[in-house]
């Protein structure tokens, strides 16, 4: 009787565990599919000259220069956390963001037990910038705010504002405008170089790693429209000092 139970398990298992395999293996390839759904639409921004072409893009001593900005050197004092795939951008930035006020987290901690899971490893169309918003309010007892619609002067009034240590800012962009390809993108914005009028991003992707660009043209990505939520992107502006240090300071 008891040879007979464990044929009829391993009978019953076999099939249940390749049921189960094809049905992990199929949802996988739909997120997958969902995700990069996308980046199969024409490319807009086809004839964009990219960034990259630019001398200051990468330029080392300009870089220098950007990394010893007060809100950097923050960001500086621990690894700088690249994403894990795709569409991690907003939980990589939200970890970075999170170490240069010296917490340590990582971007799969950012996650965990928030209602932003991904489905086999793949946040599927990524995350919105009011949902960043909330995200960082579930880690962080500190006030955020969301910015959209800026014209070019207050874009340029908010990149000085990434100077002070007070404060964190985080830009959502479509990289269109930027490189001529590519889709949204979050990352912290490290700083402003105001007499080169550079906007310095922490750029999570490893494939770029931080970078210079005219304020002016960033601003161009920004003022894009997220085809998600249906809103046009912008920054989230995060107050450095939490509810209760603000109440000490006053």
């Amino acid at each position: 009787m008891g040879a007979e139970q464990m044929q009829r398990g391993r009978g019953w298992t076999r099939p249940w565990q390749a049921l189960f395999g094809a049905i992990v293996f199929a949802a996988g390839l739909a997120g997958a599919a969902i995700f990069h759904a996308h980046l199969l639409r024409p490319n807009a921004y086809a004839s964009v000259v990219s960034i990259e072409a630019q001398p200051d893009f990468h330029d080392s001593a300009l870089l220098a220069r950007a990394w010893a900005l007060p809100v950097a050197a923050a960001y500086r004092r621990r690894p700088y956390e690249y994403q894990r795939n795709p569409s991690f951008c907003g939980p990589a930035s939200v970890a970075n963001l999170l170490r240069s006020l010296g917490v340590d987290f990582s971007q799969a901690d950012v996650l965990r037990g928030t209602p932003f899971q991904p489905w086999f490893g793949i946040l599927v169309n990524g995350l919105t910038l009011d949902e960043m918003a909330d995200l960082i309010r579930v880690r962080l007892d500190r006030r955020v705010s969301v910015v959209r619609d800026l014209s070019l002067p207050a874009f340029r009034e908010a990149m000085v504002s990434g100077n002070d240590p007070s404060k964190r800012l985080i830009v959502n962009f479509h990289r269109g405008p930027l490189f001529g390809r590519g889709a949204g993108h979050f990352s912290p914005v490290l700083g402003y170089l105001p007499d080169d009028d550079l906007v310095f991003v922490g750029d999570v992707n490893g494939d770029y790693r931080p970078f210079l660009v005219h304020s002016e043209r960033l601003w161009r990505a920004v003022t894009t429209l997220d085809s998600t939520s249906g809103n046009a992107r912008g920054l989230l502006v995060i107050e450095a000092a939490s509810s209760e240090q603000r109440e000490r300071a006053n």
